[in-house]
């Protein structure tokens, strides 16, 4: 492999052996090196912008920002970076909305050792990699809006109404809130009552529940 170039990773997990384990499989290989590890999307978001890496491997539940948040944020600010989800949900909803994150790839952490290295390359080839259960899922989600005359749905939220369902959900104050995003504590409240309004929720006991349906939290 001498003169070719290696493929910069940046890896985010908010598990560290997780972390430890899939670097192995990476570093063994002479085309890939790790060249930061993130604890959450929050984190991973700032190292992007220190390391500017070839390709992020983003897990779904994480800490602060989700993997879904930080894929969407880091293909607006560095489009040329590639994405891979990195999962133990085999789960349509994720997959369909990793692909609208801007993910080129889906792997399950079950099989990360058997697909991983493929996914990787295949990313940085421009080319998808999806699982075989995701492949059934993207052509039976293809066919039955084909037959319906419907399209994907959007999002029901907004990126900021989902950054602040995530932390009130996570238990943060209105006040904790407003800090985090530099906003106003009155601008998060108003969120707060749009989101319980457009969800018909009464409650953030309720708003918790529908964070970790749609996957924002972990249960």
């Amino acid at each position: 492999m001498t003169g070719t170039a290696q493929t910069r990773i940046l890896l985010a997990d908010d598990h560290a052996l997780v972390r430890r384990g899939v670097r192995l499989i990476l570093d063994n290989e002479p085309d890939l090196t790790v060249v930061a590890e993130a604890g959450d999307g929050a984190e991973a978001l700032e190292l992007a912008r220190a390391h500017r890496p070839d390709l992020a491997i983003l897990d779904i539940a994480m800490p602060r920002l989700t993997g879904l948040q930080a894929a969407r944020e880091l293909s607006r600010l560095q489009p040329g970076v590639r994405i891979l989800m990195l999962t133990m949900y085999d789960n349509e909803q994720y997959f369909f909305e990793a692909l609208k994150a801007g993910a080129s790839g889906y792997v399950l952490k079950s099989v990360a050792d058997r697909d991983l290295l493929e996914a990787c390359r295949a990313a940085m080839r421009d080319e998808p990699f999806l699982y075989p259960g995701a492949v059934t899922a993207l052509i039976r989600n293809y066919l039955d809006r084909v037959r319906h005359g419907e399209g994907v749905p959007d999002n029901a939220l907004t990126p900021r109404e989902e950054e602040i369902l995530k932390l009130v959900a996570e238990g943060h104050t209105s006040k904790e809130i407003a800090g985090i995003l530099h906003i106003s504590d009155r601008t998060v409240e108003r969120h707060r009552a749009n989101l319980l309004q457009k969800l018909g929720l009464r409650d953030r006991l309720e708003l918790t529940r529908y964070a970790i349906r749609a996957g924002l939290i972990e249960p």
